[in-house]
């Protein structure tokens, strides 16, 4: 079966009209690619991220069209959106689309990607490959983390030198639960994984299955440590090795102040997801909580450091009071 991709352009501010009239039409199923729907998304949702691709962002730069895909042999829809372009005065391009298996063919951007020293990420359909390195298997379908970004990858990394047999790890916003997975691929005995969308307890308990770990070995919660004080107080009641933070500078800022609550003397905190502009901030939040970066790590315009609780502190783990 052979397709075409129609394109119709027009302008932002008649977007929603144009969608209304196609729809009216019978034309249901339509890809909207508009700047100002971007714009308006990634400012509504600014917390969650530090980093927009600027190159995605020039693409889509003054843009706003509309796709949709018809088959090369129905010539009636293809007669009815020609007419309405031509009542709508909007340019039409057509582009035949190269035959290919749709249901198999987006797998071929995921393929395994090799970590560290010892670590290889698979998705879950190459899960029986051969290969001398430590598997993580996700289903990257599941979206929440794939392993692809530099932030994850140098939190693998530095893992690598930090993880031995036994260890706990307690996840901060564990997502896929990749970097749980990992730490029980490398040897930890426990990993707990949190995360504020209840989705992501699914998809993290999910691909914990397909690399053979479930509860005990691997718990995923969904909660705000935060916010939820039962919560805190469950989660701080255990000791933990290593507590990881991979997410964006200003949550991890913001949890700076409750993370000494999760650390013992002994304990290794992993944060990343830091922007090299906001590397200053992060660190001046660790250590005003009462930690001390130990070692940094870079990767492109991304940076990742490993940090400890200050020696001088004093008193329980719940207080971290710096004697300085």
């Amino acid at each position: 079966m052979a397709w075409l991709e129609i394109t119709l352009e027009t302008a932002s501010h008649k977007c929603e009209d144009v969608v209304t009239a196609l729809t009216a039409r019978g034309f249901a199923d339509l890809v909207i690619e508009d700047q100002a729907e971007l714009e308006t998304f990634l400012e509504e949702n600014r917390a969650y991220w530090d980093y927009i691709d600027e190159t995605l962002q020039q693409q889509l730069q003054g843009l706003s069209r509309i796709k949709l895909y018809l088959e090369d042999t129905d010539q009636s829809s293809m007669a009815r959106l020609e007419s309405a372009a031509r009542e709508l005065e909007l340019p039409m391009a057509v582009a035949p689309l190269a035959e290919t298996n749709w249901e198999e063919s987006w797998k071929d951007n995921y393929p395994p990607q090799e970590v560290g020293r010892s670590l290889v990420v698979l998705p879950y359909w190459r899960a029986e490959e051969e290969t001398n390195r430590r598997k993580v298997i996700l289903d990257p379908g599941l979206t929440f983390g794939t392993g692809a970004h530099p932030s994850t990858q140098m939190v693998m990394e530095t893992m690598e030198d930090v993880v031995t047999d036994g260890f706990s790890c307690l996840d901060l916003g564990s997502g896929s639960g990749i970097l749980s997975i990992t730490a029980l691929r490398l040897g930890a005995g426990k990993a707990v994984g949190i995360d504020i969308d209840p989705k992501a307890e699914d998809i993290a308990r999910e691909n914990a299955a397909y690399n053979g770990f479930a509860a005990p070995e691997f718990t995923a919660l969904t909660g705000n440590v935060t916010e939820d004080k039962d919560l805190m107080a469950s989660l701080a009641a255990a000791e933990y090795d290593l507590v990881l933070v991979n997410i964006v500078a200003d949550v991890i800022i913001a949890l700076a102040p409750v993370l000494p609550r999760f650390l013992t003397d002994k304990s290794t905190l992993i944060c990343s997801g830091i922007l090299d502009v906001r590397l200053d901030e992060v660190i001046s939040a660790l250590e005003q909580a009462g930690l001390r970066v130990t070692h940094t790590r870079e990767k492109e315009d991304w940076r990742c450091v490993t940090a400890k609780r200050n020696t001088c502190l004093s008193g329980s783990r719940s207080r971290a009071t710096n004697c300085n």
